[in-house]
């Protein structure tokens, strides 16, 4: 049997519609009003151990899908209690969606890491997807303005961007051919680097890109009603894109799929 946790979000949801069609596989959310699906639902939420134990019961892989929506040891509690919950339970694989190696510089990246370190040093067998940051985040990072600016502190830099339905497909493989990639980490980025200039090319003429300083971006998103802890995860995505950290490309991501990855432009455009 294949668990898939997160299945309501925007990941899962795209996983849950290619599982659709199998006998093998439950979902796992936390508010199953907002499923609809033909599969199996079991409440899981990472908030509540105790739905972790029961919920992994019978579970061959467990397709975890990072609950990164909070403060570092929010998340570190949280991934922790379903690794120990898998391990109770006796999950004999974990798929875990993690965050690109050129992530680290990401302020978001240690919970990721901690994930992956406390995996290997599990009694389960364990496959990790280090996902690139998504085309779609980019566009909601660099949305044109009603005037048809776009403002953000992208300076120059680039983002390897991978669209979220590509990386959907990697892991339903992996996960339906989960011994096949045991002990495995997979970095999967785009094959297209695109910044703030591709951005506005590809909505049109009529939006030009204005970089914007850190400290201003920083002041429009506070101002935003962003919680707390949002603020500088959005700032250092900003800063890493801008210094260049994320524009690096290639990776496994074609490997896994067995086709060309789709254009980010057109994902962030969609």
């Amino acid at each position: 049997m294949i668990l898939v946790t997160g299945a309501a979000g925007a990941l899962g949801s795209l996983i849950a519609e290619r599982l659709a069609g199998r006998d093998d596989t439950v979902l796992g959310t936390r508010d199953a009003q907002q499923l609809q699906t033909p599969l199996p639902v079991r409440h899981i939420d990472f908030d509540d151990p105790g739905t972790l134990v029961t919920g992994f019961e019978g579970v061959d892989v467990l397709l975890l899908i990072s609950a990164g929506y909070g403060e570092d040891d929010t998340v570190i509690t949280r991934h922790g209690a379903a690794v120990d919950a898998a391990e109770k339970a006796g999950v004999g694989h974990v798929v875990y969606t993690s965050l690109t190696a050129d992530g680290d510089h990401l302020s978001y990246a240690l919970p990721h890491r901690w994930t992956e370190h406390r995996l290997q040093k599990s009694s389960l067998g364990w496959t990790i997807l280090r996902n690139g940051l998504y085309a779609e985040l980019l566009a909601g990072l660099a949305a044109p303005s009603a005037d048809g600016r776009i403002t953000a502190p992208l300076g120059e830099g680039r983002l390897a961007a991978v669209a979220r339905a590509d990386l959907a497909d990697a892991a339903v493989r992996v996960a339906v051919e989960a011994p096949a990639h045991a002990r495995r980490i997979y970095e999967l980025v785009g094959e297209q680097a695109i910044g703030g200039a591709e951005l506005a090319r590809a909505h049109g003429p009529h939006v030009t890109y204005e970089p914007e300083t850190l400290a201003q971006a920083r002041t429009r998103i506070a101002a935003s009603g962003a919680e707390p802890f949002q603020v500088p995860m959005l700032v250092s995505t900003y800063s890493a894109i801008a210094a260049g950290f994320m524009s690096r490309t290639g990776g496994d991501l074609r490997q896994l799929l067995g086709r060309e990855p789709l254009s980010p432009l057109e994902a962030a455009l969609a």
